[in-house]
């Protein structure tokens, strides 16, 4: 079975409105800002979904079609297994959190590799960064405006996650500026010794 993913939803979904070709499938996630939260960089990642999707009985040929002289363009359609798949996979990710691996979290796992002065300018590089993400989310709301919200809130999630990421990386950063929050290669050697040494007294007692 094809494996969950924003953009095998994606394609569903479009499906499940009306039958169409992988080019309009573009162009509506494209058109309607869905790009924010689906990653359609790659053409062949959308062509690749959409064979394993035909593949597993979840999308029919419905036609082809050829315009002027463009290339003949192959219309797709649901089958009652997509459809039915497209509701079950929507109340799943809605309902049930599911443990997700970003960059930025295993970065700050391993923070100490860099001096905290490095952190810092890093962070305040994080900082400048998030605001300009925010003002952008802003200009693409109120572009928006005239759209009703029940199709916009997706980008209220991603300023709220964005606004929330802003606060935690200015705390840190303040809290490395004062140098409440601080290491040093000594201070991580005397936590080496420490953390292995009730390691060591732990396998003792088992």
């Amino acid at each position: 079975m094809t494996k969950r993913s924003p953009l095998a939803l994606a394609v569903l979904v479009l499906l499940y409105e009306e039958p169409m070709h992988v080019y309009r499938m573009q162009q509506l996630i494209k058109e309607r800002g869905k790009d924010e939260v689906i990653n359609i960089t790659q053409r062949n990642n959308l062509y690749q979904i959409i064979a394993r999707l035909e593949r597993d009985g979840l999308i029919t040929i419905r036609a082809s079609e050829r315009s002027n002289n463009r290339p003949e363009r192959v219309i797709y359609e649901l089958t009652n297994a997509g459809r039915g798949l497209t509701i079950e996979w929507t109340r799943e990710i809605l309902s049930t959190p599911s443990r997700e691996f970003p960059e930025f979290p295993a970065a700050v796992s391993v923070l100490p590799v860099l001096t905290p002065e490095d952190a810092l300018e890093q962070f305040e590089k994080r900082i400048v960064a998030l605001e300009a993400e925010l003002a952008r989310l802003d200009t693409q709301t109120e572009a928006a405006s005239f759209v009703p919200r029940l199709f916009l809130l997706e980008m209220e999630y991603l300023y709220a996650q964005t606004s929330a990421e802003l606060r935690w990386v200015r705390a840190i950063a303040d809290d490395l500026r004062s140098g409440r929050l601080t290491w040093s290669d000594a201070w991580m050697q005397k936590v080496a010794e420490e953390l292995a040494a009730k390691h060591n007294q732990k396998e003792a007692q088992s």
